[in-house]
């Protein structure tokens, strides 16, 4: 794996969400990790509030068609408010971070909804 001087990069690219599930969850996962999104493991030190929200956002523009234009709308308009929210509160001191958890749970409720609708 290389001599002296040479060294493994080894780049963060997030994971894209492939279905309906995977994308509630990305949702879900973003609790956690928030409002900062840094990576506490070590393991992805690249890992950080672009790189989830970058794949978030990919993730709803994967599923557009499927979600349909109004509800699609909804989400990013959301997704976009909650990464203001955990900017604006990257400490988790004055309340934004909370706000940002709500609009977590409000797009998880909605993804479950088209997963009804899709099997309905």
């Amino acid at each position: 794996m290389g001599g002296a001087g040479s060294h493994i990069i080894m780049r963060y690219k997030p994971h894209i969400p492939q279905t309906v599930g995977e994308l509630t969850d990305q949702i879900r996962s973003m609790m956690l990790g928030s409002p900062t999104f840094k990576d506490k493991t070590g393991y992805f030190p690249q890992m950080n509030i672009d790189t989830e929200f970058f794949a978030l956002n990919e993730g709803l523009l994967a599923f557009r068609k499927k979600l349909g234009e109004e509800c699609y709308e909804t989400l990013k308009s959301l997704s976009d408010k909650m990464r203001a929210l955990f900017e604006a509160d990257p400490e988790d001191k004055t309340g934004e971070t909370r706000t940002g958890w709500k609009i977590i749970r409000e797009m998880e409720e909605i993804l479950i909804n088209v997963g009804r609708r899709r099997k309905a």
